[in-house]
């Protein structure tokens, strides 16, 4: 059984910001990343929502997610253009200053050291609310920002890929989210009593349902998830028996 002190669930949001997003431009990819991510720090992700790059429109997504959350992840709009404002958007929302902050600065200036040198649009990538701290980057130089709860780190995945990889266990949690699959060819239809039976029947245990046709077949994977290796051992025991009884033979670690 998890302690008291593990028990606890902790929850984050991502805001995902850019008009490229809405547009059909861009296809987000950092929604299945993050959450995979944040579970094994023992976070989940509970919400998440895609902005315009418009000031008031993520002011507001800001202060709604901020305080519903342990933490609220951003991502898009810290680049070196006039649409990228979230920066500001986040200090607006915290009453805080914009500042040109000095370490942010000096990283920007060692990089483009060989690239050019820093020009106004670049330093724009050091400006932070004040008291902000920074994510590093490793991938293109200009760091993430956190201040508060919130982390605001790039769009492109492969730089979010590495700001998140910088902040790996440095952040409070709870116990990471176990998980297993069982595959059977079933319509959801024919096991939707089941599944919600042995959900109901194992405490802190859930039971995710992702139907697919294949070969003029249907199938279902069924994810059973717990921070609990024992009950979802049970759990996933007691699935695959029922399954069975339904004449519905199952496959370990899905189709």
């Amino acid at each position: 059984m998890p302690d008291s002190q593990n028990d606890r669930i902790y929850t984050a949001a991502l805001l995902v910001i850019g008009d490229e997003i809405l547009s059909g431009r861009t296809q987000d990819k950092n929604i299945a990343q993050l959450a995979s991510w944040l579970g094994v720090q023992g976070i989940r992700l509970r919400e998440a929502r895609v902005v315009p790059d418009d000031e008031p429109a993520i002011v507001a997504a800001v202060n709604a997610l901020r305080v519903a959350h342990d933490y609220l992840f951003t991502t898009g709009g810290i680049g070196p253009t006039h649409d990228d404002i979230t920066v500001d958007a986040v200090a607006a929302a915290l009453g805080l200053p914009v500042e040109e902050n000095a370490e942010a600065r000096a990283i920007l200036e060692a990089y483009y050291a060989t690239r050019g040198g820093l020009n106004p649009a670049r330093l724009r990538m050091a400006r932070a609310p004040l008291g902000a701290s920074l994510i590093p980057n490793t991938y293109s130089g200009a760091p993430g920002i956190r201040i508060e709860n919130i982390f605001m780190m790039a769009g492109v995945p492969a730089i979010t890929a590495g700001m998140l990889a910088a902040l790996t266990g440095t952040l409070e949690g709870g116990l990471p989210v176990l998980s297993e699959t069982i595959g059977a060819w079933a319509q959801e239809s024919e096991v939707a009593d089941l599944l919600r039976e042995t959900e109901r029947a194992h405490e802190g245990c859930q039971i995710g349902s992702y139907p697919f046709f294949h070969e003029g077949r249907v199938g279902g994977n069924f994810v059973v998830r717990s921070i609990d290796a024992d009950r979802l051992a049970q759990c996933v025991a007691e699935l695959t028996q029922g399954l069975a009884a339904l004449g519905k033979a199952t496959v370990a670690g899905g189709i």
